[in-house]
């Protein structure tokens, strides 16, 4: 898999290639001092993945996290800050961040969510991951009919209980489901939301009322 790391600060830069260089399935194609030009070597060298900085000079990352994911949406952006803050989380995640995660992170943390990221899933740390949906819960400002009127009921159903943090198998369990056809409705309501993980249909579905 193709990486690219953006980071305003050289030894970060530096350290993160270092590691991850020693994954034999993982290629540094790239790294980057800020958003823009982060934004240019995505063009220039076709990523799966990238390892974004938030704060930095001339473009942050959430700004260049929205550019690329609207560019390229094949391209997974993964942050990886020291900032904790509400607003950069919702911020970096409505922009279309797939993970966030803290630079303190221990590396095999990290690895694995770069490959799941890659994969399709989504990463976000412990510490942070309940402040998206209180702050998604906090901007609700669309009626739910906007989000069941592309939906069917039962699909509404599972897209409610996504949004509360359930698990397929919990969601089997709590409607009587198999695994499976939880696992298909769950890529229908992506499909049909537009996204590509759980948590960015969760923010959905609160902003909605949906809950």
């Amino acid at each position: 898999m193709k990486v690219i790391i953006c980071d305003d600060q050289a030894i970060v830069r530096a350290g993160l290639v270092m590691l991850l260089k020693l994954e034999p399935d993982i290629d540094i194609v790239g790294t980057a001092e800020d958003g823009a030009e982060a934004v240019q070597m995505v063009a220039d060298k076709g990523p799966d993945l990238i390892l974004m900085d938030l704060k930095m000079p001339i473009m942050n990352g959430v700004e260049a996290t929205r550019q690329i994911t609207m560019k390229y949406p094949e391209v997974k952006v993964l942050v990886l800050t020291t900032y904790a803050d509400d607003e950069w989380v919702f911020d970096a995640i409505q922009a279309g961040a797939s993970g966030y995660l803290l630079k303190d992170t221990p590396r095999e943390e990290l690895v694995k969510a770069v490959r799941g990221t890659v994969a399709g899933k989504t990463y976000l740390d412990p510490s942070i991951a309940g402040k998206v949906l209180e702050q998604a819960s906090s901007r609700q400002t669309q009626p739910a009919s906007l989000i069941t009127s592309k939906l069917t009921q039962r699909e509404a159903e599972v897209l409610r209980l996504i949004a509360k943090g359930l698990t397929n198998a919990d969601i089997a369990d709590s409607l009587f489901l198999s695994d499976g056809t939880v696992r298909n409705h769950v890529s229908a309501i992506l499909a049909k939301l537009g996204v590509n993980d759980r948590t960015h249909a969760a923010v959905i579905a609160i902003q909605h009322g949906l809950t």
